[in-house]
């Protein structure tokens, strides 16, 4: 089979694979102070790492945020540029300025960059949304747990007191006789 390694971002993700994989690069800081610039470092890092040859193929997986209580595991390839399936209906010559190759050149590096950010995003999305239906879930479970014990220390409480009204009762009627 062919060699694979991973280059993970976030502290998890090195945790999981670390035990089991080959990590050539990990980036578990870039949540502590997550912007674009940091993420785009990265990606930088790894169309390099595609250009001069160390790898053919680059995938990203990731957690994909649907809502607060799901999250979707997306595998997508980074590089090579897989062209979207879309039939060209048009065969329209167009003029481009700069040249087609200069904007190429300039888009796809931040096509990329983009692309890996919005992964990136998605993942801290899905992390805080797992967590905030983990806490709900925690609280949830403790209501439901007080609810319980309130309801069984009323009963006991009840029982002393009948208890202690029993022994009155039976008290006062031994004196009586």
């Amino acid at each position: 089979g062919k060699q694979v390694d991973y280059v993970t971002i976030g502290k998890r993700g090195n945790d999981l694979l670390g035990k089991t994989a080959t990590v050539t690069a990990n980036h578990s800081d870039v949540f502590d102070h997550l912007s674009f610039e940091n993420v785009a470092l990265i990606a930088e890092e790894l169309m390099e790492l595609f250009k001069d040859g160390s790898y053919d193929r680059i995938q990203m997986v990731y957690n994909k945020f649907k809502n607060a209580a799901t999250q979707i595991v997306m595998v997508e390839q980074f590089l090579p540029i897989v062209p979207a399936d879309g039939n060209e209906s048009s065969s329209t010559d167009y003029i481009f300025e700069p040249t087609e190759a200069e904007i190429v050149e300039t888009l796809i590096p931040k096509s990329l960059k983009t692309q890996l950010y919005k992964a990136v995003r998605d993942s801290f999305a899905s992390e805080h949304g797992a967590r905030m239906t983990a806490m709900h879930k925690a609280t949830d479970n403790a209501t439901e747990l007080r609810d319980q014990l309130t309801l069984t220390y009323n009963q006991a409480r009840q029982a002393a007191i009948t208890n202690e009204i029993l022994e009155i009762v039976g008290g006062a009627e031994a004196l009586s006789n």
